[in-house]
This record gives structure tokens, sequence and C-alpha cells, in this order.
């Protein structure tokens, strides 16, 4: 193979005994038995054992190369003794008796942590020394199976038709939901470029190009705060558009993608396609949030109207949800779930438990008048044994507080099946939402198109327009948005001065694409799943950085290469900044 090695070191087998060979990596263990040293050598493949003579020299030579030092072996392979057969690697059977053995790469500091340990290391240190923990295997396979992925969502892609296009890194700021990484321009004094928060623009401008059908594999910038599934900095997703395309157009790709995907690369079952399709008003209401985990079968259901006919105070006027749980719950458990309810905010957690005669039992009871009880039971689909929670508060606040009960009650019960991947989309997004100062603003994506064109833009209450918008769901993670784009220049003028933007303003931030409608461009669609997300969902990960190979730590820092950092005078000078920190 090279002058280092002959084989890899997982590539030593029976057939080899007897054969001179080389093999190189890093040592992993040495064992010194006095007569003899035994040391494992590890590369990117596998494990190797191999073995000193019994000369003083090769002993003593061997014993004292520091553990993960690089070196290169040459010997001749031999069959292992029954008792010293290690059934847990490849290369088991055989060991290599060691001819010769060179230092290739001597380690000179001490270990801040061991590899392929079992011990807990500090983040912000495996971090700093992210090559060392690359070395261990877990993060290894990791990558192997990132690169594994990615090209197989390539292949699909291609065999769907989609040309792969790359699109710019620098470009201009534009609204577009994050804040950007700006780059300052030294040709062009005072003026920025910006990383792209996604090639959203570009995209729409490929099909106005006629390319009909886009994808990449696309590197996005969001200077955004960092979360488990979310990485701070930059993220890759699995970018595509497609031309004369509606959103079901859509859907018929990406489904087998994804499905193929968690498939081929995951024993765990997974639901088959087509993924079921929630509109956005049912998901929070049934599920409390626009990501549910269709694993939890348990369901939210709306009693706001039912207990303006109860005499309990805190429910009237209130929006009230309730999850019914099948089985009758321990006073511990309910104490637990009041403790749970009070730490993310809520006053009580109000509970009823039907009894045999489908009378109830619980605090609430007493409140429910006797020609009520009955409703309750149809409306809540009550049994014998079941168990009914209540969440009184606003409506939204309602919507998010049940979503969370639901999802603690099915980790507490054991409901959420762990062998399985359920998909869904959540579709039908309103077009607007109101920001926290009472404006009207895009709720999703502001490139979309809303259902009913600009009819429904001109006679609807914002509130209530409903866009060809829609999120791909894994076992409660967001996988991605996408959108069916708005492609008329007049509809996306009215669009954006509903949220507050005149024309001239989308003049100026979206120059290019505004400027493309007004040449003929095709209707169009696309989506961009995650790819982070989709590791992190395959390989179990707690956290996005564990799939990838360079990640920043949750406040945005490198701690490897120490960025940020800080840059001369000159460089500053160079793009004309000139720094203003209090």
């Amino acid at each position: 193979m090279s002058i280092y090695r002959t084989h890899n070191c997982n590539e030593i087998s029976m057939e080899d005994v007897g054969k001179k060979v080389k093999i190189a990596g890093f040592v992993q263990t040495i064992r010194d038995f006095g007569g003899l040293v035994f040391l494992d050598i590890r590369d990117m493949y596998g494990v190797t054992q191999v073995v000193t003579s019994a000369k003083e020299a090769d002993v003593d030579f061997a014993s004292h190369i520091p553990i993960e030092s690089s070196v290169c072996v040459e010997g001749i392979v031999r069959k292992r003794a029954p008792e010293t057969v290690n059934e847990k690697i490849k290369t088991g059977l055989v060991e290599i008796a060691i001819e010769n053995i060179d230092i290739l790469g001597k380690r000179t500091k001490n270990l801040p942590f061991e590899i392929n340990s079992n011990v807990d290391v500090r983040e912000d240190l495996r971090l700093q020394y992210r090559f060392l923990d690359l070395r261990n295997e877990k993060l290894k396979n990791n990558l192997v199976l990132r690169a594994e992925v990615i090209q197989y969502l390539r292949s699909q892609m291609v065999e769907q038709g989609f040309l792969e296009v790359q699109t710019p890194i620098l470009t201009s700021s534009s609204p577009e939901g994050a804040r950007d990484y700006l780059v300052p321009s030294r040709l062009h004094p005072g003026k920025f470029y910006a990383l792209p928060q996604a090639p959203q623009q570009f995209k729409q401008l490929l099909m106005i190009s006629g390319i009909d059908k886009y994808f990449q594999i696309a590197p996005c910038f969001r200077d955004e705060d960092a979360r488990a599934d979310r990485a701070p900095g930059e993220f890759y997703q699995l970018d595509m558009e497609m031309s004369y395309s509606s959103q079901q157009d859509v859907f018929n790709v990406i489904e087998p993608v994804v499905y193929n995907t968690f498939t081929k690369f995951s024993n765990k079952k997974v639901a088959e396609y087509p993924f079921p399709q929630i509109p956005y008003k049912e998901a929070m209401l049934k599920y409390g949030t626009d990501k549910p985990d269709l694993r939890n079968p348990l369901v939210i259901v709306d009693l706001s109207d039912f207990f303006e006919k109860c005499t309990f105070k805190p429910f009237i006027n209130r929006t009230v949800r309730a999850i019914r749980v099948a089985g009758h719950m321990s006073k511990g458990f309910h104490e637990k779930m009041l403790e749970f309810a009070i730490s993310i905010g809520m006053a009580g957690l109000g509970y009823l438990e039907v009894q045999e005669d489908l009378s109830y039992k619980g605090p609430i009871d007493k409140f429910i008048p006797d020609n009520l009880k009955k409703e309750l039971i149809s409306l809540a689909g009550l049994h014998t044994g079941d168990t009914i929670f209540f969440i009184a508060d606003s409506e939204t606040r309602a919507t998010e507080l049940a979503g969370q009960i639901r999802t603690e009650l099915g980790k507490r019960l054991n409901l959420i099946d762990d062998n399985i991947f359920k998909f869904c989309w959540i579709v039908d997004f309103p077009m607007y939402e109101l920001d926290e100062i009472g404006q009207i603003s895009f709720n999703h994506n502001p490139f979309s198109m809303p259902q009913g064109g600009m009819d429904t833009l001109n006679t609807q209450n914002p509130l209530d327009i409903i866009a060809y918008q829609y999120d791909i769901v894994c076992n409660g993670i967001e996988l991605s948005s996408g959108a069916v784009r708005n492609h008329d220049p007049e509809i996306m003028v009215r669009a954006f001065e509903i949220a507050g933007y005149s024309k001239e303003h989308i003049e100026e931030k979206f120059p290019a694409l505004f400027n493309a409608f007004k040449f003929g461009a095709p209707p169009h669609a696309g989506i961009a799943p995650g790819v982070d997300r989709m590791l992190m969902l395959l390989t179990g990960s707690e956290t996005i950085r564990d799939v990838i190979a360079f990640p920043m730590n949750s406040k945005a820092q490198d701690l490897m290469m120490g960025a940020p950092g800080n840059v001369t005078r000159e460089q500053l000078r160079d793009v004309h900044i000139k720094l203003d920190i209090k």
C-alpha cells in the first residue's frame, strides 16, 4: 500500500499467517508482561495486536513508547494461542511478531483525557482537543456515517433527476429570520458581504434560470444561540428546489429519500410513507406543538367550552386543555407531575380519575354539575380507570403547557417507543403572526405563496391567511421547513406590504429575486432537510455537536482554533474598520 503499511489494522487475518506485513497507527494500549510486551495498534479501520520478541532491548523500547504515539510495525503474522484469542475485534485470531517498530510521531505531552474511555470528560476539554476526541471510536464512526449518509442522499437526488449546483458563500445581507454573519469588504469601504443563512434566493433564481431540479448539500450560516439540536454558526442541509411543482410533488420526492436513508442506516423500524399530513392548527391543539412526537399516543383535547358551563373559577374564561391517560395513577405519580407542572410555570395540575360507575374522583369533581358528567365522558373519550389531566391558561400558554405535560406524561409512563422513527408533515401554516409588540409579521418563510393568492391577501384577515408552507418532523424534531414559493412580483409586494415592508424595501433587500420574477418565473417549490439533525437521530446522539467534525461550543466558540479571536490593526485597516468596544 505504501512505505508505511501493507495492510490496514482491520485486514490482518488467518490467511496472512506466515507472511511479513506492515501496519501503521496509534499505540492504543501497552501490556508489559516482563519478558514480552503486547501493543494494540489502532488505525481508522480497526485494531491489531503486535508482540515483541523476548530480547531485552525490544522489550525495553516497546514498553516505553508513549500511548497514542504514531508508529509503524513490521513483522510476521502468526496465529494467537487459544487462550489469547480476542473475539471482540476482527483481527482477534492473529497477532504480529514484531521485527521492527518505528515511532513516526511521538507523543510528548500528557493526554488531556483518555481516548476511548468510558469516563465522562468535560465537553469544553473535548472540544479544545477535538483532534484527540475524534480518535474516539464512537465519534469516528459518526463521521464515517455522516460521509456515507451524504453520499447516499446525493445519489438518491441524482437518480431523481436533480442537478447539484453550488451557490455563493459571500452574498448580500437580507432579512431572512436570523442574524447574519457579516464580512467586511476591502475593495468597497463601508460595505459588507453576508454569509448565506440558506441558499433561498439563489435556488429560486436557479428555477427562474430554467435549471428545473436543483439540489446541494448546502452550508448555512446563522448567528443563533445553540440548542441540543442546533449548532451555532453553521449547519448543513439537503437543499432542493423544483420547478412546475406543487406541495405534494415535493413530498413525493423527499419522502422516499428520507425513508430510504433512515432504513439503510438504522436498525430501528421506520414508519412507511406517505407520511401523515397534519394541519398546523390541528397539531397545536392535539399535540401542543408544531413538532409532534407521534411515538407518544397521548392526545390533547379542548374543553374550554365545557368548563364555561361548570363552576370551577380557575377554568372560567380560560383555554382549558385536557389529556386522557389510560390507567390509575398513584399518589406519588400525581405529586411528581405536580412538581413538574410548577417547574414549567403552572399554578397546579388538575386531574380526575374515572371510577367503575363512571363517576369521578379528584379535586375538580365537585365543580362539575351532575348533568354534565356524562358529557365530559363523551368529549374526552374516557373509560373506567382512566385519569384525565387539565391545563388552563391563555390560549397560547395553555397550548404550550399542554404540549409539555403531554411529553412528560409520555416519558414517565414509558409510552414512547425508542425503536421506531415516525415522520409527519405539518402543513397549512399561518402566513402571518403577531410579533412581541403586536405587529403583523411573517410566521414562517416570507417567500411562501399564500393559499388563494392575491384574492386572499386582499380580502382576508392577515392572521387567517394560510400559506403553502410545510415542515417535516421526526420523533419530535423538526428536520426541515419548506414551501411553495411566491413567484409573482405583485403578490410578493402585497404579501410584504401586509408585514409592514414597502415595495422599495423589497427592491433594496431582494433586488435580484424581485427583478427576476418579472421575466417569466415558473411556479416552484422546495425544502431543505437538515443533514446534522438526521445524523443526530440516526446515531442517537444527545447533542448535535457529536455528529460534526469540528463544532463550536454552546457559546459559539471554537475552543480548538481560538475563534472568534483578535485580529491585528493592519487587518482591520485593510477592511476599513475601527473598533469601538466599551
